[in-house]
């Protein structure tokens, strides 16, 4: 990994309890440039600090009178979550996001959303692109890159203009939609507006919102390129573009109207680009666009520590059977099952339900009213198991999914990894379980090595505590 212009937060070791309210005590182990300018930023976020009236109903004053659980304990947090976690979201250096310096407001939400401390790939990212760095991270599927950039993003944004000044790009609409949720939950104390907007959408709508004010958009390249040739979309005051899924972003069916995008964007921009997998593609793109990108890699192996993979021996004929037999000897509390077509999709939900057992089906040549509900209602549970096309392999966050099927094996290790990423979702554990042909061998030894993984042959029982616990 490079760790050239390395920034290391380690600002919580002399503060005085580690208060949620961003005691001051750190300046002990800062230089006098680095005091000037946590100081400046701190009365730039608390006008009424020490030093000017109406310090005492300030949320710095709160923090004299209450510890760091105090503050954290009058938010309305969801339970924690208990379940058993694996290194990939556990090995962490300890920092706190309250090290970042962040909005009072910001880090409501955060903790209101759940989270509790950062992850890996949020430790790493959140501080160099505060700061300002292009980036250019790689690091597993479900270990926490959607809130790695959209924290920093939420920070950055300045609510009192009304212009974008914020884009985060994805590859799907289902990622869209979900990638703005997420960021609307984080920043729901600010006053930051956020909007999505995505290809299968009225462009009218999209066109009457953008009359309104937006800090953040998100959406996939075409549509927001649409928007911005049309002289609505206005990116010239537009600081920070994320590129999420970036390789899939930089395909031959996207990459054009990425760059095309980027020209509206204005010279001082910063770019930051996540993904699980990176082809020989992006270095051409980072040449190009980036300046001194901040390389992260958190890939030292490439599949995530707590998912168990086997594989089943069947005969085409036999996957029906095969599956139903699954269904009824693992603990599934959500599935997703893939195919490798949107006619195999179809028929496969059909016989599922048959079998009699819920069942979902997306694919993309559905209409995106019908896919939109689709995904929202299997996302909150109405639905056990989905079945779907490698639509769903890209970023879908579904925290329930323990157990992922694939039907028809994937043609790559790329589709593979982004495929089974779907299960053991922010370091909890799952099973992904393989349905090979005879034809599908030589792909499954290819497979194995490319990702330097081990599939294992299915035994007679599973184990539910190697994806239960």
């Amino acid at each position: 990994m490079n760790n050239q212009g390395r920034y290391q937060p380690g600002f919580r070791n002399n503060r005085a309890g580690g208060n949620f309210n961003r005691n001051t005590n750190y300046n002990q182990q800062r230089s006098p440039g680095q005091q000037n300018y946590q100081q400046q930023q701190w009365l730039r976020r608390n006008p009424s600090g020490p030093g000017s009236s109406g310090g005492a109903n300030t949320f710095q004053a709160q923090a004299h009178d209450s510890s760091s659980q105090d503050g954290k304990a009058q938010l309305r947090k969801p339970p924690p979550d208990n379940r058993y976690k694996t290194e990939d979201v556990t090995a962490t250096k300890g920092n706190e996001f309250e090290d970042y310096f962040l909005k009072r407001e910001l880090l409501m939400g955060i903790y209101e959303k759940g989270f509790e401390k950062p992850s890996p790939i949020q430790e790493e990212s959140i501080p160099i692109a505060l700061a300002g760095s292009d980036i250019l991270a790689r690091a597993k599927n479900g270990t926490g890159k959607t809130a790695a950039f959209c924290i920093p993003a939420l920070e950055k944004i300045d609510s009192d203009k009304n212009v974008i000044q914020v884009v985060i790009l994805v590859p799907t609409r289902e990622l869209a939609l979900q990638t703005s949720q997420v960021c609307k939950e984080l920043g729901k104390h600010l006053k930051v507006q956020v909007m999505v907007t995505t290809g299968g959408t009225s462009l009218k709508d999209d066109i009457m919102r953008l009359y309104q004010p937006v800090h953040l958009l998100v959406g996939t390249p075409g549509r927001i390129l649409d928007l911005t040739k049309k002289g609505v979309c206005l990116l010239n005051e537009c600081a920070m573009l994320v590129m999420d899924e970036a390789d899939k972003l930089l395909s031959p069916e996207f990459q054009p109207s990425v760059e095309e995008l980027i020209d509206y964007l204005p010279q001082t921009r910063q770019i930051l680009m996540f993904s699980a997998t990176f082809p020989v593609t992006v270095k051409a793109f980072e040449d190009r666009y980036l300046e001194k990108p901040y390389v992260i890699n958190l890939m030292d192996e490439l599949t995530l520590k707590g998912i168990t993979q086997y594989f089943a021996f069947v005969e085409e004929r036999q996957k029906i059977h095969c599956l139903n037999t699954l269904f009824s000897k693992l603990q599934i509390n959500q599935s997703i099952i893939f195919c490798n077509s949107v006619s195999r999709v179809e028929l496969l939900a059909k016989k599922i339900t048959e079998l009699g057992y819920s069942c979902f089906y997306i694919h993309a040549r559905m209409l995106q009213d019908h896919r939109n509900r689709v995904f929202h209602d299997f996302r909150n549970g109405a639905c056990r198991n989905l079945v779907c096309t490698d639509l769903f392999t890209r970023g879908i966050d579904v925290q329930a999914v323990n157990v992922v099927i694939n039907f028809d094996f994937p043609r790559n290790s790329e589709t593979y990894l982004h495929r089974v990423g779907r299960s053991g979702r922010f370091g909890h554990l799952g099973l992904a379980v393989n349905l090979i042909t005879y034809e599908d061998r030589f792909n499954l030894y290819k497979i194995e090595q490319e990702l330097g993984t081990e599939i294992k042959q299915i035994p007679p029982s599973i184990d539910q505590a190697v994806y239960c616990r």
